[in-house]
């Protein structure tokens, strides 16, 4: 898709698919890392798909000049987008930013961007866990 349309279009779409694709993402890494531990592999991949997981890392990014502007941009447009959900197990500014980064992945998918798009993943992977080492992430 062309970067036009992807501008237009609605970044709760966007940050729909990017919740698919991120989830895939991290069980992905969860059964390539450790393919025997089945039973413990929703428990691993909710510190990275929760809202807190992923504000933490869209926090950082956004901060450190990770992303491109473009990036940053479409990120804070969706985290801005009003929206009609509420979150039921986190603090709403971090829902809002969390659905930020969803949108970004789901642009970057629908962009044919894939190796940027495991670029963010995976550095968000590397905030998530070393926040977790210091339990700042819930």
């Amino acid at each position: 898709m062309r970067s036009e349309e992807l501008n237009r279009m609605n970044t709760t779409s966007l940050a729909y698919l990017g919740d698919a694709v991120f989830e895939v993402i991290i069980r992905e890494k969860i059964v390539c890392d450790k393919p025997n531990d089945a039973g413990r592999a929703h428990h691993t991949a909710v510190r990275y798909v929760s809202a807190g997981g992923q504000a933490a890392a869209a926090r950082i990014m956004l901060a450190s000049g990770f992303l491109t502007e473009e990036e940053a941009a479409l990120l804070k447009r969706a985290r801005n987008h009003r929206s009609m959900s509420r979150p039921q197990h986190a603090d709403p500014k971090e829902y809002k930013l969390a659905t930020g980064f969803e949108a970004l992945l789901g642009y970057l998918y629908l962009k044919d961007e894939r190796d940027r798009l495991r670029e963010i993943a995976a550095e968000a992977v590397r905030i998530v866990d070393a926040a977790s080492r210091t339990h700042t992430v819930k």
